[in-house]
């Protein structure tokens, strides 16, 4: 059974940064794909950045390009989530997700999701 476990959030100020980690575990994950969405209060889970787990490809929504950078260790079966120039609209739940196969930016395309950790960014 694959199992997802995010960590990493916190509160931290505009500007700042934070790494996310997504540790993956129940096989292997050649063929796969990771995500990270995030949910606002009020607001639906949205795609935030994804990764090839074999190719490396990363896709980014517009919203977190230039600011975030998405990783894999596939040694250690990892995919961080790194967040720079924070901002206070980036405060969300922020969830781990993963697919057989290639990209996809709706939630209803993933199998398996994390609990999920609070990033909250302070103006």
């Amino acid at each position: 059974q694959v199992q997802l476990v995010e960590s990493g959030g916190g509160l931290v100020q505009a500007g700042g940064s934070l790494r996310l980690s997504c540790a993956a575990s129940g096989r292997t994950f050649s063929g796969y794909y990771m995500a990270w969405f995030r949910q606002a209060p009020g607001k639906e889970r949205e795609f935030v950045a994804g990764i090839s787990w074999s190719a490396g490809s990363t896709h980014y929504a517009d919203s977190v390009k230039g600011r975030f950078t998405i990783s894999r260790d596939n040694a250690k079966n990892t995919v961080y989530l790194q967040m720079d120039s924070l901002k206070p609209e980036d405060t969300a739940v922020y969830y781990c997700a993963i697919r057989r196969g290639y990209y996809g930016s709706s939630p209803d395309r993933y199998d398996t999701w994390g609990q999920g950790t609070q990033v909250t960014v302070s103006s």
